[in-house]
């Protein structure tokens, strides 16, 4: 049970920011489409944040499964002796 729980949390972390993501995509297209300089700046930054913030929801899972899952560097070494 526990490790369904690991593999769902890392799928709902991973949805949600895609989500974001997408979000933010959307956001930043919108912000170029606006004819006020305020506007445009206020819109690009937040953004912008927005991505990278949701870059690192995304990579963090990616990650995590790999460092879980990645074969021992101690198996390797035991031969070169």
């Amino acid at each position: 049970m526990d490790a369904f729980f690991w593999w769902g949390k890392m799928a709902v972390v991973t949805v949600i920011s895609l989500f974001f993501f997408l979000l933010g995509i959307d956001s930043l297209i919108s912000s170029y489409r606006s004819t006020s300089p305020h506007v445009f700046v206020m819109g690009f930054f937040s953004s912008n944040l927005m991505i990278m913030i949701s870059a690192v929801g995304i990579i963090y899972p990616a990650v995590t499964i790999y460092r879980r899952y990645r074969p021992s560097v101690h198996e390797d070494n035991d031969d070169a002796r």
